[in-house]
């Protein structure tokens, strides 16, 4: 997911930076292909990830993340990238978020429209109205079980990648909402 990155370059620059210092191996990862629409596996629910799957998942969290930043987009699924599993990498702020097995637990009433883009489909933008605050129950890389609050961008990102994880594309957002109208 890419969305507003036209102006957040210079904040996608630092988010590597310190991300770099977080995760030092990340840059010595190489980029994954991007799996572009309509491949069979965005529509494909993503699997839950086992206890004992947890170690590979570290190295497909770190290669999702390169190509995430490569791509210069602030959310990646594994569906993106060929893959029908419940793991994906957010960084909207600076801050690199790997979800695993996440659930939305909780949607405010209040909701924004704006445009949104997808790394699965490249250039084009649908306007799409998203909860304006989510919270997610996820467990990050080592078993933790954790929860998220997000609002604005953070809570758009958080919603496109879970539908991503859900085996559904912004596009077909798009037509839902738009048929709604």
């Amino acid at each position: 997911m890419e969305l507003f990155l036209q102006t957040g370059r210079s904040t996608l620059t630092l988010a590597k930076q310190l991300n770099s210092l977080i995760y030092p191996d990340m840059h010595k990862a190489s980029p994954l292909p991007l799996t572009l629409y309509p491949d069979e596996v965005l529509k494909t629910p993503g699997s839950k990830i086992s206890p004992r799957e947890r170690e590979e998942m570290r190295e497909l969290a770190l290669r999702m993340t390169e190509t995430m930043y490569h791509e210069h987009g602030v959310g990646l699924a594994a569906q993106q990238i060929g893959k029908a599993l419940r793991i994906c990498v957010i960084d909207v702020d600076g801050t690199l978020h790997t979800l695993i097995n996440p659930k939305i637990t909780s949607f405010s009433k209040d909701m924004h429209t704006d445009e949104e883009g997808c790394l699965s489909i490249p250039k084009k933008f649908f306007p799409l109205t998203r909860h304006w605050k989510v919270t997610v129950r996820y467990e990050d890389l080592d078993g933790n079980t954790k929860k998220l609050r997000a609002s604005g961008l953070l809570a758009r990102a958080v919603q496109h990648e879970l539908d991503h994880l859900q085996g559904i594309v912004v596009l077909d957002r798009y037509h839902e909402q738009k048929g709604n109208r």
